[in-house]
């Protein structure tokens, strides 16, 4: 069975191990998600690459932006890899799908994409074949972008329905956390004790009705401690340790 991970780096080499294991597996769009508010996309980024270092230039890793780009070229120094920036000025795409994909590719890697950015996200991912694409944070579903109404729809049914979530680590309050790690299914944690045990296993993702139910379940008909001010901050002081 899958471990809550500890830290932040435990929970990053528990990400890359789930997506390298999707891809062997056959899976060719996945998403990885470690949602915490605190989190900066470039430093998260910059330790989960290097799994894939090894694929040198067939590697490409997006940027939503050119100034994030050229932060991160500086940054990591010297790498194998290519670092490229989806280049959307509002929402017009300065460059062509064309001219972000090369015949050598072989891993495109896609960090915190927004729904600013889904148009040139999908066009790559529909012309690169079967090869693999990672989206790492992303931020794709934004309702106020894409709408809730039937263009959102649609592009969920499209393309967003379509990503599998290899790696998924969202804590819901100060005793509850929600994780999907590959191939382990959607499990739901509870501190008991301080110490968090997983009390149940979903094949689908639970909604919200699905985790009120397991959590009265696990907690003989109560709901678990919700506070405004403490919310987070115990899993996010440990992760930070």
């Amino acid at each position: 069975m899958a471990q809550l991970p500890q830290t932040l780096d435990d929970a990053i080499a528990q990400a890359q191990t789930a997506t390298q294991a999707a891809i062997a597996a056959g899976y060719t769009r996945l998403q990885v998600d470690l949602l915490f508010p605190e989190l900066k996309p470039l430093p998260v980024a910059e330790k989960f690459v290097p799994a894939f270092a090894e694929l040198g230039a067939g590697l490409k890793v997006f940027f939503t932006d050119a100034g994030t780009a050229a932060l991160a070229k500086r940054d990591w120094g010297d790498v194998p890899f290519q670092i490229r920036s989806l280049d959307v000025a509002g929402s017009r795409q300065t460059t062509s799908v064309e001219e972000h994909i090369d015949p050598d590719d072989q891993l495109y890697l896609f960090i915190a994409p927004s729904a600013v950015e889904v148009a040139p996200v999908e066009q790559i991912c529909n012309a690169v074949g079967d090869r693999p694409i990672v989206l790492l944070n992303p931020r794709l579903e934004d309702v106020a972008t894409i709408g809730i109404g039937y263009a959102g729809r649609k592009l969920r049914d499209r393309f967003l329905s379509t990503v599998e979530p290899c790696y998924y680590l969202r804590p819901l309050d100060d005793q509850t956390a929600l994780t999907r790690i590959y191939p382990s299914p959607w499990q739901v944690w509870l501190q008991t004790g301080g110490v968090y045990q997983a009390i149940a296993e979903e094949r689908e993702k639970p909604d919200s009705e699905k985790l009120d139910e397991i959590f009265a379940k696990a907690l003989g008909g109560q709901a678990p401690k919700q506070s405004l001010l403490s919310n987070l901050q115990q899993f996010l002081r440990a992760l930070g340790r």
